[in-house]
């Protein structure tokens, strides 16, 4: 155990990410440390808990998201607001013993949130918002040819259209799905070939933001999450034949 950062201790191998969530937000709840404040840096967080840096920046940039955190070049990550284990908004969870009715389940959401999302950012984009998205869409792209599949890619595109909405709750809320996702995209229903059809649509989306056409940008949005629908249907359906 770290001496300097007295309720900060090793951590069990399991689920690290959580666990080190769970034990940053016990010690901003119990060391003091106010809004404004600067937190452990990752190097002390690394020893104090005896994780990696990989694992202590994956939950720092979690925390960011939530707009609980701040990252300052070359100074440190600070404190927005303070917290405790009880009121962190850990991510969501599913079901994924019944994976199709799970993801089926969050496209309910989804249309509502992105294509508000889609058509906001089409209204709000500042030409750095512009830039960033064609970055994210363009490593998406290059990506899905090489590979057949960019899931990561396709969030990381689709979060910076939220970062677009300059509205926080946005990305905090996709945020919270993220990690319920990640395992599905790795192989989604063991189809490397899953979104091919809606994959062209992000282009397309792009340009109604960069047109500020918020119709247009709400509908591609729609498309997008229909053509995912029905390929989540069709692949599940095949893969339960396969199974019997």
């Amino acid at each position: 155990m770290n001496s300097s950062f007295p309720g900060l201790a090793p951590l069990p191998s399991s689920d690290r990410a959580r666990s080190v969530m769970k034990a940053l937000a016990d010690f901003i709840s119990t060391s003091g440390v106010k809004p404004g404040e600067r937190l452990p840096t990752e190097r002390e967080l690394m020893a104090a808990l005896a994780v990696g840096r990989s694992t202590v920046r994956e939950v720092i940039r979690q925390f960011q998201a939530l707009g609980v955190m701040e990252s300052r070049k070359g100074s440190g990550t600070y404190l927005l607001r303070g917290i405790s284990a009880d009121t962190v908004h850990m991510p969501l969870s599913f079901d994924t013993t019944h994976l199709r009715d799970a993801l089926l389940t969050t496209l309910d959401v989804r249309r509502g949130l992105e294509a508000e999302a889609s058509a906001l950012a089409a209204r709000r984009r500042t030409d750095a918002d512009l830039k960033r998205i064609e970055e994210r869409l363009v490593t998406m792209e290059s990506v899905h040819h090489e590979k057949g599949t960019a899931g990561r890619e396709d969030l990381a595109f689709h979060l910076s259209i939220y970062d677009a909405t300059h509205n926080p709750l946005f990305p905090q809320l996709l945020e919270q799905m993220r990690e319920a996702f990640e395992s599905f995209w790795a192989k989604p229903f063991n189809r490397p070939d899953f979104a091919r059809r809606s994959f062209p649509l992000h282009r397309t989306l792009f340009e109604a933001i960069a047109a500020r056409d918020e119709a247009r940008a709400r509908a591609e949005t729609l498309a997008i999450l229909q053509i995912v629908e029905e390929d989540i249907r069709e692949m599940s359906e095949d893969t339960d034949k396969a199974m019997k």
